[in-house]
């Protein structure tokens, strides 16, 4: 065989073993991925599952890194309202069916402001991130997410390749 031949070979099996490690890696509890026409990115996320865990969420916080967030879970979809009562920091908020499609947006929500957020109807998963990073990114309502604790059965972009 020749040289040349070899290592294309070889190159083609590295891309394809980082192709199977990077999709198993892009799901993982601690991570969201999104994506859209603009593009994709993803967030290193606390996951907030439990009535108490979402009753505190980002309150009382200073400062969260900028490709930080959490990830608000419900067991079934839901009309969703949030406010920002005792966060300290501006918030984007992005409400997801039980698809993991975005339905809703909620940019640079005001610190320790206490009006509704409505999210609407049908909504099964919110992620809150730094104010500004829906407009910074082009986030939209129609694109998508990817996580586990979404159903991968009926996921549009689901986990497994």
């Amino acid at each position: 065989m020749k040289p040349n031949a070899l290592k294309t070979i070889s190159a083609g099996i590295i891309l394809l073993f980082a192709g199977v490690n990077g999709a198993s890696a892009a799901c993982s509890v601690d991570r969201i991925d999104v994506r859209g026409d603009w593009g994709s990115t993803n967030f290193s996320i606390e996951i907030a599952d439990t009535s108490r865990k979402q009753a505190k969420g980002l309150m009382f916080r200073r400062h969260l890194e900028r490709d930080a967030g959490m990830l608000f879970v419900y067991k079934t979809p839901r009309h969703a309202v949030f406010w920002m009562k005792n966060t300290l920091i501006s918030l984007d908020m992005i409400f997801i069916d039980e698809q993991g499609r975005i339905k809703t947006l909620a940019a640079n929500a005001r610190p320790l402001d206490e009006s509704q957020i409505d999210g609407g109807q049908g909504v099964k998963l919110i992620l809150e991130v730094n104010g500004g990073l829906i407009a910074e990114t082009g986030i939209a309502v129609g694109d998508q997410i990817r996580h586990p604790m979404i159903n991968q059965t009926t996921a549009i972009w689901p986990c497994d390749p």
